[in-house]
């Protein structure tokens, strides 16, 4: 189960990490509207939460894994 969650850590890590470059890239050329530039933020955060979720539960596991 914890190799399961730590896959889904990385993933959501990676993901995390794809959104901010593209925000970056995007904001940075100039292309994207206000809007688009919103969307990109609010996927990355998204992404963010659900690394932090994963963590939380890998700690949990880890703790009751201790007692």
């Amino acid at each position: 189960m914890t190799i399961l969650l730590i896959i889904a850590l990385v993933a959501a890590m990676g993901a995390t990490a794809y959104v901010l470059v593209r925000g970056v890239i995007a904001m940075a050329s100039g292309k994207d509207n206000g809007a688009k530039q919103q969307e990109w933020m609010r996927k990355r955060v998204f992404y963010q939460g659900i690394a932090i979720a994963i963590v939380a539960v890998i700690l949990l596991f880890a703790k009751g894994a201790q007692s």
